[in-house]
């Protein structure tokens, strides 16, 4: 029965991030290893887990959310040089 419950809510958890976007995938992943790096951090020094998954969870989804936003920078610039590559124009991608 607990097997069960378990594969069910894994193909629940996984059906339901599949219509995010980019941002909101990245963001939650960061969060969700942001939380358990947090508490297994607070649990091997002695310290309350709940805590450190919060504080975790907070840090790894604002990495995410930096990291998103450096990936989409990094496409602007290489669609920008890619562009002007195929135009025989200079490129003047945003740095």
């Amino acid at each position: 029965m607990k097997k069960t419950i378990i594969i069910t809510a894994t193909v629940l958890a996984i059906a339901g991030c599949s219509n995010m976007s980019n941002t909101e995938q990245r963001t939650l992943s960061g969060a969700g290893i942001g939380a358990a790096a947090g508490a297994v951090g607070t649990a091997i020094f002695h310290g309350n887990p709940i805590w450190g998954a919060v504080g975790g969870a907070a840090v790894g989804a604002a990495s995410g959310y930096v990291y998103d936003a450096y990936k989409k920078n990094e496409a602007a610039n290489y669609n920008a040089g890619y562009n002007a590559g195929k135009n025989n124009q200079q490129n003047n991608a945003p740095n």
